[in-house]
């Protein structure tokens, strides 16, 4: 590029594209390759499990019906008779059937329950006293404080239970051993285990022969065999980080593109020139082409290996806010920073090539004149292209209004980015219209200075154009973003209010409650109903705009009593028939099922149930999507503890919560503060992706500006020798600021209104999006402060020094 300040321009805002597309590819590439750590099974070749996720086929909108799965969520358990099966296999040394549940030590310190022959599976070593030989007798890691021989009061499903500590392990995740029968009877599922764990040197392919229908896993696969979290969150992981690495690579074209596209007209009278004397079309497309790989490639490389480092950050910031599992690992290669440096430097060669297209075309006589005063009209093709975006955007707006749930909240960043290129398209349409109302307030506020503002906004209305597609973008997309989030967390919070009628909640500090609480509490004098409330998720194919998609959801299992404590809005049925193999259905993913009809679904361990439905209900959002009952869920769910009980009636829980460890009252408000703050944690992740993007945006926003207003010396010089004193050429700039940036901030908040109110009436039934004031001016002030500042602070500069009407 000839000019420094374009070149170093061009070389920040490719480098940044790159860095932001390179941390979706590193988060992409840690959500296809992350597995959970192996712990407890590094002895073993072989875990085997139930199938791990659920497979089924959905059917697709005038297409054969799609085969789709979905990782499960609980552990899947396995008979284990089936340990006969696997001994018989050649190379097996034993197998072990290991279970795990959690329990509450008396000092309040979770642990994770087994039985003794598990030991073997790290292996844990004694490290004092013998192992557990009678039912009352535990052996606890040494990080426990424990001692041998003395007593334990430990609370699994039930009251707390005195245990006589028989010896100590040194190593590994804190854990209490016990026989391995007691061990079964606490876990709740009995003639079942968690896992079938391998010892010995077996073939991989003998063993998949011996255990049909169930899971092998071997090397790091094992650790999803411990712990399904990763294998579970990995899906939402991938979906996110492909879509806004899609929207990053949109994000970096708009706005590297009008950079380049700034360029290339701010040099018009440099090409005219060249084809004055007699140089091709081709030649000065090539020419325009290799000057942008020589800035753009040691851009593109520069931010592709920055981009590990952000990728790496990120990451660690949603471990540190437990968005991740712990064992969510990262996984860096060269592969994010290639593939971001290769689409970086094809978005800036391709947006080159289409910009020198018509300075190239035209013949030199012309070229010459067009370069002297920008032409009026737009070409057909650009208005065509602009008007294509926009029917795009306008139907992605439909599709948005007419989904719900998670498929709403998906289409908002395709519908956001058609109207922006829209917008990038049809520019300087907008920036007259702008110019037209805004030019005549910037006259009322000054006559001359108002009317000199609005003639160089009106005949500048590409360069205009240009520079309101990024103010546009800036304010859509974190308007979209970070207002789709909160409309989401105060639907969530106010629907969940609303239909709560506890007059108290008992919750857990631990690892839950035992399923006695409620019926403890239920006895306390002066309760009305003690409703237990145990989450889960389970899979279901959801029916949405004619298509299905099998879908995770969240679920709750309730107890009988729950009418009297919880209203989910009910529109058709009777929450009190929820029991047995019934199930309930907030109406976003009814997807056209009625009372009485049957609802197939995967329970949390992946056992199929045909439910039949007995209640439609509107308040999904706080109380989740499906309701089921509460001893269902507990007999397919890892733990049988519950989360929390609702409790109606203002008697005194204090003999309750003194019998169980680790169980407080709280009231409804303080239970909704905590519900909203794991709401807003569900979403981190999105923000801080949104964070990094709109940060982006902001400094492609700046660049443009300040490269555009630099590049107006000559017209800031001719100003001066007419007369005009720098104070008065400086009002003016702040007039014509005021006039575009408000252009481009109405652009941008219309877009954002138009999206957000589609959203909120899919999300909940009202086109009333919630809109924090704060942030809202924040975005505002953000946006029109950096682009204030990116206009005027180039032109102070330029104003200080003696200036020239000729070019240098």
């Amino acid at each position: 590029m000839k000019s420094r300040g374009i070149s170093a321009g061009i070389f920040v805002a490719l480098a940044f594209a790159a860095v932001l597309v390179g941390a979706c590819g590193v988060l992409l590439e840690s959500a296809l390759r992350a597995h959970a750590p192996v712990e407890r099974s590094g002895a073993a070749a072989a875990v085997v499990t139930g199938p791990q996720s659920v497979e089924s086929r959905v059917k697709r909108l005038g297409e054969e019906p799609e085969k789709q799965s979905r990782p499960l969520t609980e552990r899947a358990p396995v008979p284990v008779a089936a340990a006969a099966r696997l001994r018989a296999v050649p190379g097996v040394s034993d197998v072990v059937a290991d279970v795990s549940f959690p329990v509450l030590l008396s000092s309040g310190r979770p642990v994770t329950g087994h039985g003794w022959e598990s030991a073997a599976l790290r292996p844990y070593k004694l490290s004092a006293g013998r192992a557990p030989q009678a039912p009352d007798e535990v052996v606890l890691s040494r990080s426990t404080g424990a001692e041998p021989g003395t007593v334990v009061r430990v609370q699994a499903d039930g009251t707390p239970r005195p245990y006589r500590v028989s010896g100590l392990v040194a190593d590994g995740p804190a854990t209490a051993f016990f026989t391995t029968a007691t061990a079964a009877a606490m876990s709740g599922h009995p003639g079942r285990a968690d896992a079938l764990a391998v010892l010995g040197d077996p073939d991989e392919d003998a063993l998949r022969e011996a255990a049909p229908g169930l899971t092998v896993a071997t090397g790091a696969a094992r650790g999803d065999a411990e712990d399904p979290a990763v294998a579970a969150a990995r899906p939402d992981i991938v979906e996110l980080s492909a879509s806004f690495g899609g929207i990053a690579v949109m994000t970096a074209l708009v706005v590297v593109g009008g950079l380049i596209v700034l360029s290339v007209r701010e040099r018009a009278r440099e090409f005219a020139l060249l084809r004055a004397v007699g140089a091709t079309p081709g030649q000065v497309r090539g020419r325009l082409v290799r000057e942008t790989l020589r800035v753009g490639a040691p851009a593109a490389l520069t931010g592709g290996v920055l981009s590990l480092a952000l990728g790496a950050a990120m990451h660690a910031a949603m471990i540190r806010e437990g968005v991740l599992p712990d064992g969510f690992g990262l996984s860096l290669s060269p592969l994010p920073a290639l593939a971001a440096a290769a689409v970086t430097l094809l978005a800036a060669t391709a947006t080159a090539l289409l910009a020198s297209l018509r300075v190239s075309r035209i013949r030199p006589v012309e070229a010459l004149g067009e370069a002297a005063a920008e032409p009026a009209g737009l070409p057909r093709w650009r208005v065509v292209t602009g008007v294509v975006f926009l029917i795009i955007g306008l139907n992605a707006l439909g599709f948005s209004a007419g989904a719900t749930g998670p498929t709403a909240n998906a289409s908002i960043g395709g519908l956001v980015i058609s109207l922006i290129v829209a917008t990038a398209f049809l520019g300087p349409l907008v920036a007259r219209a702008g110019n037209r109302v805004l030019g005549r307030a910037a006259r009322t506020v000054s006559p001359v200075a108002g009317r000199m503002a609005q003639h160089a906004a009106g005949a500048a209305a590409l360069r205009a154009g240009s520079l309101i597609t990024p103010v546009a973008l800036a304010v859509a997309f974190a308007g979209v973003q970070l207002f789709a989030q909160s409309t989401v967390v105060h639907a969530t919070r106010v629907q969940a209010a609303d239909g709560t009628r506890a007059d108290q909640i008992v919750v857990a500090a631990g690892p839950g409650l035992p399923r006695g609480v409620a019926d403890a509490v239920r006895r306390v004098p002066g309760v009305m109903a003690a409703t237990p409330v145990k989450r889960t998720t389970v899979v279901m194919p959801v029916k949405e705009l004619g298509e299905q998609d099998l879908r995770s959801l969240n679920a709750r299992g309730i107890g009988p009593d729950a009418a009297a404590t919880l209203d989910p809005d009910v529109s058709a049925g009777r929450l009190g028939d929820l029991r047995g193999g019934t199930v309930a259905l907030s109406r976003d993913v009814a997807g056209g099922l009625d009372t009485g009809d049957t609802a197939p679904l995967w329970l949390g361990d992946g056992t199929r149930v045909d439910a039949r439905v007995v209640a439609i209900y509107d308040r999904g959002l706080g109380f989740g999507d499906v309701l089921l009952p509460r001893d269902l869920v507990a007999a397919h769910s890892s733990s049988p503890l519950d989360d929390h009980i609702l409790v109606r009636g203002h008697a005194d829980l204090g003999a309750v919560t003194a019998a169980y460890a680790g169980t407080r009252v709280v009231s409804p408000g303080a239970y909704q503060a905590d519900l909203s703050r794991e709401i807003r944690l569900q979403g981190f992740a999105s923000h801080l992706i949104v964070a990094a993007i709109t940060g982006f945006i902001v400094i492609g926003l700046a660049t443009t500006l300040a490269l555009a207003t630099a590049a107006r010396r000559r017209e800031f010089a001719l100003l001066r020798l007419v007369g005009a004193t720098r104070r008065q050429v400086l009002r003016m700039l702040r007039l014509e600021a005021a006039i575009v940036l408000g252009t481009g901030v109405a652009a941008g908040a219309l877009i954002a209104a138009v999206t957000l109110l589609a959203f909120a009436a899919a999300v909940t039934g009202l086109p009333l999006p919630s809109v924090p004031p704060l942030t809202c001016a924040a975005i505002l002030l953000g946006v029109a402060g950096s682009g204030s500042a990116a206009i005027l602070l180039p032109v102070r500069a330029v104003l200080r020094r003696r200036t020239s009407p000729t070019p240098s």
